[in-house]
């Protein structure tokens, strides 16, 4: 098949430029012009429309990707990450069509040759196809296959303003939580979950490894929950994950979403997250610790879907976050959600 005229010929896309010693830098990308061949048998051009910026980037940026169902990055490759976009060419067999939107993995450009088996048609299971970038799956399938929410239940979710925790709460609520307690490092973070989530408290975490900082956060826990936490969805682990452990029921239930205390440490590479917790006392307390992967769920993004498109149907929810206009800001939006600067899931709108 030969590429059609009026289809652009070259995409727009960013690449890392350089591998940085640190936390990347705006300077360690490139938005650069590279030629666009036309999609081949099974393959579709898509142009698209929507990228999410996601702070996991750093461990694949950093190359400690050991356990990671992803390649490493290295200088002179484009960076990748979920698109929504639509088909404006097929190659001969797709079962794709011009003009449907899908979602697929070869974001960071404007336009991409991907295979039709890696997309996925989105339908109008959602309202709006931009909340297929939600991060919320992680959120559900934590509550409902590795810590369970039951009626009444106290949850405490860690790193609530970012994009899985700006969902996980009010999933918590709907799934029957009784209180719901959140963690962020801004004040202004923390009046927007209390008053536009639903958050009964918010607890300030601090930098990290500080000896007196991680007494403060567990102060702060104890008095806003002081029979004790539930359910943990942990998307921090660091000071955050030890003041937990001592702050659970007995029975109590922890999902490890994430570890950003030491994933976007600029001490580390991304790849790990050293923290020292009470293994006596989850002994004691018949604590049960699982990590969450979306790779051991198949089942959950489609489940999650269903319900998420409901509850945004009829008010119930929400999907918090922020639009970037334009691919040339996409390195700056990187860098903004590696430092916390943004409420909910951070997208890039082209």
């Amino acid at each position: 098949m030969s590429i059609i005229p009026s289809l652009p010929r070259t995409a727009r896309e960013v690449r890392l430029a350089s591998v940085p010693s640190g936390l990347p830098a705006p300077e360690n990308f490139a938005v650069v012009e590279a030629p666009l061949t036309a999609p081949g048998a099974d393959q579709v051009l898509v142009r698209n429309r929507h990228f999410l910026v996601f702070p996991g980037l750093r461990t694949l940026i950093g190359g400690e990707v050991d356990g990671v169902p992803l390649p490493a990055l290295s200088s002179g490759d484009t960076l990748f990450g979920p698109a929504v976009g639509e088909v404006v060419a097929a190659g001969h067999g797709s079962p794709l069509r011009i003009g449907d939107t899908v979602t697929h993995l070869q974001g960071w450009r404007d336009h991409a040759v991907v295979d039709a088996a890696h997309c996925t048609p989105v339908g109008d299971t959602l309202p709006d196809p931009v909340a297929h970038l939600s991060q919320g799956s992680s959120a559900y399938g934590s509550f409902t296959r590795l810590a369970p929410v039951r009626t009444g239940d106290t949850v405490l979710v860690t790193g609530a303003a970012g994009a899985v925790g700006t969902l996980a709460g009010p999933v918590a609520r709907l799934l029957g939580a009784g209180r719901v307690i959140g963690t962020t490092r801004s004040p202004e973070k923390a009046e927007r979950l209390m008053a536009e989530l639903g958050y009964d408290a918010v607890l300030l975490g601090g930098e990290g490894d500080l000896g007196d900082s991680r007494a403060s956060f567990a102060a702060q826990l104890a008095e806003a929950a002081p029979d004790g936490i539930d359910v943990l969805l942990d998307t921090v682990g660091g000071e955050q994950l030890a003041a937990a452990v001592g702050a659970a029921r007995h029975g109590a239930r922890f999902a490890l979403v994430g570890a950003l205390d030491g994933q976007l440490s600029a001490r580390r590479a991304g790849g790990s997250a050293p923290v020292e917790i009470d293994s006596f006392r989850i002994v004691v307390k018949g604590l049960s610790l699982r990590g969450y992967s979306g790779t051991d769920h198949p089942d959950v993004e489609e489940e999650w879907n269903g319900r998420f498109g409901a509850w945004l149907r009829s008010g119930e929810i929400s999907f918090p976050h922020v639009r970037i206009p334009g691919i040339d800001r996409a390195p700056q939006a990187l860098q903004e959600s590696f430092e916390g600067r943004h409420f909910g899931a951070v997208v890039v709108e082209l």
